[in-house]
């Protein structure tokens, strides 16, 4: 099978990675890449966003599946254009990819699907946003309706901080706090069967301890050995099903990567939000486990036979991603440092590996930085502990100038 990815992050590596391990993937082929993928595919220059480039680069490849990696290819219609050229696509349509794009939309679409979520209101005026926020009451959760790369939330007890977010966005989402822990739940489907994987969490603000400003993404772990007996069971049945069986009756079928982000409240599991493809940086800990080879499964959702597939095999122990990330990140990350250690942080045993985010090579062939994150340095282990260790060990071989990473990535689920 030739594959086609299209993206250029660590999510995107990660996928690019168990694809080239895949022995059913004879061409692996990204676009635009980075300077990490480009060791395990070819890279090619493209727009992204352009639906016709990405299709005669498809074509032109004889590309037999075709894997859109980032939401604002696929809420631009990405995948209805490769599709509408006979190519098997892993990824939804414009249309259903509302499910990320819009937060108003998935909150409609949870409402007639039935699914546990927070309470909330759609505000487009500032006196609508301040009667919401006084409804609620702090802590105010603002929530841009549009993309916003998982940094369009605010989750703060300063009113006029919520406030100043609704005004600068269009149109926003307020909704009621939830409590309790949070989980990232992937599901892949064809549009009428769902097939969960296992759960991770994330680490979105940017310094230890939850502290600090929201991000795309710090590190993540898997498994979570606190998660209740059953989670995955229960939330398949009360959120991804049901909400899959509403795209499919509106006539708008949802095939891909549907990501629920949970919250594990005292009046039990809600949905935070929902998101339209791969998470960074959960699937890089998720692929880390994931046995069954990947290409075979990304391909039945694209051709509609998912009921056919074997169930997953996974590993039993643990995955951990620690993200580095650039000075200043995410208000004004600064770019062009060059990075070294990148040889001496992977393990030749594979248990340790480094996947690149926003970096590129210059001409003399240095690795430098180009992004707000910049890697995902993922190690592997039989628990959190050796994951932990060999993961940060790992950190510690690299070199970037004003770089930044948390400590605490899994800390308290490994103790």
């Amino acid at each position: 099978m030739k594959v086609l990815v299209i993206g250029g992050g660590a999510r995107e590596h990660a996928l690019c990675r168990s694809l080239s391990q895949d022995p059913a993937v004879t061409e692996l082929h990204c676009a635009p890449g980075n300077a990490g993928i480009a060791q395990v595919a070819t890279v090619h220059p493209v727009d992204q966003l352009d639906g016709a480039q990405v299709t005669a680069l498809a074509v032109r490849l004889g590309a037999e599946l075709v894997v859109v990696g980032p939401e604002a290819p696929l809420v631009a219609g990405v995948a209805d254009a490769v599709r509408a050229a006979g190519i098997p696509v892993f990824g939804p349509s414009g249309e259903a990819a509302l499910l990320e794009g819009s937060k108003a939309f998935a909150k409609d679409v949870m409402a007639g699907a039935g699914v546990p979520t927070a309470r909330s209101y759609v505000c487009t005026t500032a006196a609508e946003a301040a009667e919401a926020l006084d409804a609620f009451g702090p802590p105010y959760v603002v929530k841009d309706d549009g993309l916003a790369a998982g940094k369009g939330v605010v989750v703060t007890s300063d009113r006029a901080e919520a406030l100043a977010h609704a005004g600068a966005c269009e149109r926003v989402v307020i909704e009621e706090y939830l409590d309790g822990p949070e989980v990232s739940l992937f599901a892949i489907t064809d549009g009428t069967t769902v097939l969960p994987l296992q759960p991770a969490q994330d680490f979105k603000r940017a310094l230890d301890g939850d502290q600090g400003p929201n991000t795309g993404g710090m590190g993540a772990y898997s498994p979570l050995p606190w998660a209740p007996e059953g989670l995955v069971e229960d939330v398949l049945a009360t959120v991804l099903q049901p909400t899959v069986d509403e795209l499919r009756r509106r006539g708008t079928p949802f095939s891909g990567l549907l990501y629920a982000g949970l919250a594990l409240t005292s009046r039990g599991t809600r949905v935070i939000e929902f998101n339209a493809r791969f998470g960074d940086p959960e699937t890089q800990v998720v692929l880390a486990r994931l046995r069954t080879p990947l290409a075979g499964v990304l391909h039945a959702s694209a051709t509609g036979t998912l009921d056919q597939l074997e169930p997953l095999r996974w590993d039993e122990g643990a995955a951990v991603t620690v993200v580095i990330a650039a000075e200043g990140y995410p208000a004004a990350p600064r770019t062009g440092d060059p990075i070294e250690g990148l040889a001496e942080a992977e393990a030749a045993d594979g248990t340790a590996y480094v996947l690149h985010a926003g970096t590129k090579a210059d001409g003399d062939g240095r690795v430098l930085s180009a992004g707000g994150r910049v890697l995902s340095v993922t190690a592997t282990g039989a628990d959190l502990v050796e994951a932990r260790e060999r993961a940060y060990r790992s950190v510690g071989r690299i070199s970037l100038a004003g770089g930044q990473h948390r400590g605490d990535i899994a800390l308290k689920a490994a103790q």
